[in-house]
C-alpha cells in the first residue's frame, strides 16, 4: 500500500493562526520557477530569511546577521520550515504573540540558477546548495553548506557565504547600507507604522550603487523644464615628474587651450571658464554646436582649443583664433551631471562611458577626448615627439572633486606655466616695438621677480601686448627687480598673466630659455605660483622631507615638539598631513573650517580659529557667511594640499568642519551624534551604544557610519542629501537624542550638563546646528600621542579597545585603509531625513 506523501507545508500551516495573521495560507504550487527572495524579519531577534523556490515551495533559512558580500564571512543560516510561494510577496506585520510576530520587509528578490550542472533541488538533501543569484542586492555565486549536528541539536544549522567573484566585496556592510524594501521603498519603521507603500516601478527596482548619486539641484526650472546646470568648481591636476604606471590609470592628451565647462539644458548652453566666468559669447561656435546635442541637461568638462597647421592643439593658434575669428574646437573629457543626476561620485571610467555615449553623434567642433588605459609612458613619449604639450593621467576609479588632487596628474614634455607681467622693455630698433617682458610669481604671499622673456613674439603679438599693457602703467615695480635689469623698463600693474615655456629655473630662481606662449585671461594673477613637479612615488606626500617642504609650503621649525608624550614634532605632523591630504580633503574641502591652533605645542595655550584674520595669505580660501543678525564674517576654507600645509605651518593641529558645504551653506550634508562618555564609562559600553544608535537609525531608514574620535568617544555619522535646512536637521537630531535617552535613561543622556551625565553617555546632538563644527575624518588631535579621528567599519569597531587606536605614526596604515574597497564608500549615502 502506497504511503501518502507528507505535505511540505504542514509545519508552516500548523504554526499559524490565519484568522489573526495576514500571512498567506500554505498551498503547494508545482507550476515551476526559480525565484529567490530575502525578507528582513524583526521578530524576537532581527534576522534575514533567505528563501529559494524549489519543488513548489520556498526552502527557507534564517540568517542571523544577514548576507555578506565578503567571501571570508560565513554567516549562520538556520533551516526553517518551507514556506508557500505566495509568501514571496508578503511584507507587513505579524501580530505580537503569533509565531514570528514582528515586522517583515521584502529586502531582496530575483531569480537563481544552478552552478556546474548540479541541481540544488537534489544537493540540498546532501547538505550543499550552490547557486548564482540575480537580484537587486545579492548577485553572483552563493553557497549554502550544512554543518554537522552537535549532540542533541535539533535545528539544522547551515553556513551561507559569498563565493569569490566580481560581485564579491571586501566588507560586510550590505545589510547596513540596504535599509528599504525593494518593492515599496519603505523602511522597517514605516512598515511597522502601516504607512502607505512608496510607488516604485518594477522595471527599475531600488538597487544600491557602489557610489552615491545625488540629484543636481540646478537642472530643473519651475514647471520641470530643463535649464543649464550651475557652474561648479573644477577638478585640477597636480604636476609630477613622470607618468604613473599600472592599469589603475587612464591617460589623455593634455590639451593646450582654455579649460571650459559646458552647461546644457532646455536648448540653452553656457560656457564657463575655470573660475566661473561666463564666456558663452567668446566660445559661441562651441555653444551653438552643443545646443544641437539630443539631451535634456548636462554639465560637461573639457577644453576649448584651436589647431595648428599639423592638427595639434596650440595655445598660440587659440590666441589668433579668438582675435581673428578662427575655428574653435571642444574636447570633452568628463561628465559631471546628466538629466538632473549628479555623476561626480561615479568612477572616472564610468563617467567617461556615459560621456562617450552622449557625444557619439556630436557635431563638429565637439569631440570626445579618448584615453588609453595603462601604457601611459609610451603615449607620453609619442606625444612629446610629435610636439604636444604632454599628458594628463587620471585614476580610473576616482570620483570628481572640485579641487586640486593627486587623482589627476599632469606631465609636461617641456616646462611651462603662468607668470605675472611686471613690466616690459621697448626695442631701440626701428619698427620692433616690444623687446621683452619682465615676469614674476607669487612666493610666500609676495611677488618675486622670475626673469625676462624676449622670444616667442611675432609683430602682431608685440603690438597687442603693448596696447594691452600701456593703460596699466605704474611708476614702480610690483616686485624687487635687480637694478641691472630694471633700466628703461615700463612698469605695469601686476594683473596680466602670460604662459611661458622654459627649460628650468637657475639656482637664483630665474627662468632659463623662456619663450612666450600666450596671454591667459582665465587665471587670476593672485593664483600664479611656481608649479613644482612632485615625484610620482611620493604623490601621497611621503614621509619626513629633508627640505621641510610639502606641497610647495616650507615648514619652519620642524624640530619643534608639539606633543612630548610621543614625542611628536611639527615636521612629523606636516609629513602626516601631506600623506593624508587626499582622504582628508575628500571631507574637508568646500567646507567652512575651524582650526585648533597650538603654536607652542598642545600642552601650552591652544585656541580655536574660525574667522580669517588675514594671516594665512592667498593659500587658504575664504567664504563670507552672514550671522543671525546679517553681519558678514569671513570663514576659512581649506581646499588644497597647499592650503592644508599652510595651516600646519601656522601651528594648526586639528581641523573641524561645518556640517554643510560652502556652496550650499544652509543645507547640511551630514548629521553627527557624538557619543561622549562620562569618566568611568569604559569604551566597550561606548562602542555598544554606537551600534545601538546605528540600529535605531536603520529602523528609520537612515544608514550611518562609525568614526573613532581619537579622544574618548565615537561619532555616528549620518550622510544627508541636502534637502533639509539647518532648523529641520537640528530639530530631528534633538528629538532623536531625547527619545533615545528617554527610552534608555540608564545608558544615555541628551543633557549636556555635567551633573546629568554621571555614569552615562552624552548623545551630543548640538553639533547639528548652523555654525557648529565637528572634527573631520583623518584629522590629527591635540591629545596624547597625537591621535587621529579615523573612519572604521562597524564590524571592526566591535574589537577596538579605545577611541584612539591610530596616531599620526600610522599614516601608511591609514592611507591604505582609506584606499580600501571597504572604506571608499564610508560616509556616502543618498538619503533624506524621514518624515517624522
Amino acid at each position: 500500500m502506497m504511503m501518502a506523501r507528507r505535505d511540505p507545508l504542514s509545519d508552516y500551516n500548523t504554526k499559524r493562526d490565519f484568522t489573526r495573521t495576514a500571512e498567506p495560507k500554505g498551498k503547494r504550487d508545482t507550476s515551476g520557477g526559480q525565484r529567490f527572495l530575502v525578507q528582513k524579519h524583526d521578530a524576537t531577534r532581527l534576522h534575514w530569511d533567505f528563501r529559494l523556490e524549489m519543488d513548489g515551495v520556498l526552502k527557507s533559512w534564517a540568517v542571523t546577521r544577514g548576507p555578506s558580500l565578503d567571501p571570508d564571512d560565513k554567516r549562520l543560516a538556520v533551516r526553517t520550515e518551507d514556506h508557500p510561494l505566495d509568501y514571496a510577496t508578503f511584507e507587513g506585520t505579524i501580530p505580537k504573540g503569533e509565531y514570528g510576530g514582528g515586522t517583515v520587509m521584502l529586502w531582496d528578490e530575483g531569480t537563481w540558477e544552478a552552478v556546474g550542472g548540479k541541481d540544488p533541488t537534489k544537493t540540498i538533501e546532501e547538505g550543499h546548495v550552490h547557486v548564482i543569484l540575480h537580484g537587486h542586492r545579492m548577485n553572483g555565486e552563493w553557497l549554502l553548506v550544512r554543518m554537522k549536528p552537535r549532540g542533541n541539536e535539533k535545528r539544522e544549522n547551515w553556513l551561507l557565504r559569498k563565493v569569490e567573484d566580481e560581485e564579491a566585496g571586501a566588507s560586510d556592510t550590505l545589510v547596513e547600507e540596504a535599509l528599504t524594501s525593494v518593492t515599496t521603498g519603505r523602511t522597517m519603521a514605516q512598515i511597522a507604522a502601516g504607512e502607505t507603500p512608496v510607488t516604485r516601478s518594477k522595471s527599475t527596482p531600488e538597487k544600491p550603487s557602489k557610489t552615491t548619486r545625488t540629484p543636481a539641484k540646478s537642472a530643473k526650472a519651475k514647471g520641470g523644464k530643463s535649464v543649464p546646470p550651475a557652474f561648479r568648481a573644477i577638478q585640477l591636476a597636480t604636476l609630477v615628474e613622470r607618468v604613473p604606471e599600472g592599469s589603475d590609470w587612464i591617460h589623455e592628451i593634455k590639451y593646450d587651450g582654455y579649460r571650459t565647462l559646458l552647461a546644457i539644458g532646455g536648448g540653452a548652453v553656457k560656457a564657463y571658464t575655470r573660475t566661473g566666468l561666463d564666456w558663452s559669447d567668446t566660445f559661441a561656435p562651441v555653444c551653438d554646436a552643443a545646443s544641437q546635442l539630443d539631451i535634456g541637461s548636462a554639465l560637461i568638462d573639457g577644453e576649448v582649443v584651436a589647431l595648428d597647421a599639423d592638427g595639434r592643439p596650440s595655445f598660440s593658434a587659440l590666441q589668433r583664433a579668438l582675435k581673428e575669428g578662427g575655428a574653435l574646437h571642444y574636447f570633452a573629457f568628463d561628465l559631471l551631471e546628466q538629466d538632473s543626476e549628479d555623476l561626480s561620485g561615479l568612477p572616472n571610467l564610468e563617467r567617461k562611458e556615459r560621456l562617450a555615449a552622449l557625444m557619439q553623434d556630436a557635431p563638429t567642433p565637439l569631440h570626445y577626448a579618448d584615453h588609453v588605459v595603462g601604457a601611459g609612458e609610451k603615449l607620453f613619449q609619442r606625444l612629446c615627439k610629435d610636439g604636444y604639450e604632454g599628458v594628463v593621467s587620471k585614476r580610473a576609479d576616482a570620483s570628481y572633486r572640485g579641487t586640486r588632487s593627486r587623482n589627476w596628474l599632469k606631465i609636461k614634455c617641456t616646462r611651462r606655466q603662468e607668470f605675472v607681467v611686471l613690466g616690459y622693455g621697448i626695442s631701440d630698433k626701428a619698427g620692433r616695438g616690444l623687446k621683452s617682458l619682465l615676469v614674476g610669481v607669487h612666493d610666500g604671499g609676495a611677488l618675486r621677480y622670475a626673469g625676462r622673456v624676449g622670444t616667442g613674439f611675432d609683430a602682431a603679438t608685440r603690438d597687442m601686448l603693448v596696447a594691452t599693457m600701456e593703460p596699466l602703467a605704474r611708476k614702480t615695480p610690483a616686485a624687487d627687480v635687480p637694478k641691472a635689469v630694471a633700466r628703461g623698463v615700463h612698469w605695469v600693474k601686476p594683473s596680466l598673466v602670460v604662459e611661458i615655456a622654459f627649460s628650468e629655473f637657475t639656482a637664483d630662481h630665474i627662468l632659463r630659455h623662456p619663450s612666450y606662449i600666450g596671454l591667459r585671461q582665465d587665471k587670476p594673477a593672485k593664483d600664479v605660483v611656481v608649479e613644482q613637479p612632485v615625484a610620482v612615488q611620493d604623490e601621497t606626500g611621503g614621509g619626513e622631507n629633508p627640505d621641510n617642504s610639502y606641497h610647495g609650503v616650507t615648514i619652519t621649525h620642524p624640530e619643534r615638539v608639539i606633543d612630548p608624550t610621543a614625542p611628536t614634532t611639527k615636521g612629523a605632523l606636516a609629513a602626516y598631513y601631506a600623506k593624508l591630504a587626499d582622504p582628508l580633503l575628500a571631507w574637508l574641502a568646500n567646507r567652512p573650517v575651524s582650526l585648533v591652533r597650538c603654536p607652542q605645542g598642545r600642552e601650552k595655550q591652544c585656541f580655536f580659529q574660525k574667522h580669517d584674520g588675514g594671516s594665512f595669505g592667498d593659500r587658504v580660501d575664504r567664504i563670507s557667511i552672514p550671522d543671525t543678525k546679517g553681519k558678514q564674517e569671513d570663514y576659512l576654507v581649506v581646499n588644497t594640499p597647499e592650503s592644508l600645509l599652510t595651516c600646519v605651518q601656522m601651528g594648526t593641529i586639528e581641523l573641524h568642519g561645518w556640517g554643510s558645504p560652502a556652496d550650499d551653506i544652509e543645507h547640511p550634508d551630514r548629521m553627527i551624534f557624538d557619543l561622549d562618555p562620562d569618566e568611568g564609562v569604559d569604551f566597550a559600553t561606548v562602542r555598544n551604544a554606537a551600534v545601538q544608535l546605528r540600529d535605531l537609525l536603520a529602523e528609520m531608514g537612515l544608514q550611518s557610519f562609525a568614526m573613532v574620535s581619537g579622544g574618548k568617544g565615537v561619532h555616528v555619522v549620518v550622510p544627508l542629501d541636502g534637502s533639509a535646512d539647518w532648523p529641520a536637521v537640528k530639530d530631528f537630531a534633538s528629538r532623536f537624542a531625547q527619545a533615545v535617552s528617554s527610552a534608555h535613561p540608564d545608558r544615555f543622556t541628551a543633557n549636556m550638563r555635567k551633573a546629568q551625565r554621571k555614569g552615562k553617555i552624552f548623545i551630543d546632538w548640538l553639533r547639528n546646528e548652523r555654525g557648529a563644527t565637528a572634527v573631520m575624518p583623518y584629522s590629527a588631535r591635540a591629545r596624547p600621542r597625537t591621535s587621529v579621528a579615523a573612519p572604521v567599519e562597524w564590524n571592526e569597531l566591535a574589537s577596538m579597545e579605545t577611541a584612539a587606536p591610530f596616531t599620526i605614526k600610522d599614516a601608511d596604515t591609514l592611507l591604505t585603509r582609506a584606499k580600501s574597497k571597504a572604506l571608499k564608500a564610508w560616509g556616502k549615502a543618498d538619503q533624506a531625513l524621514p518624515d517624522t
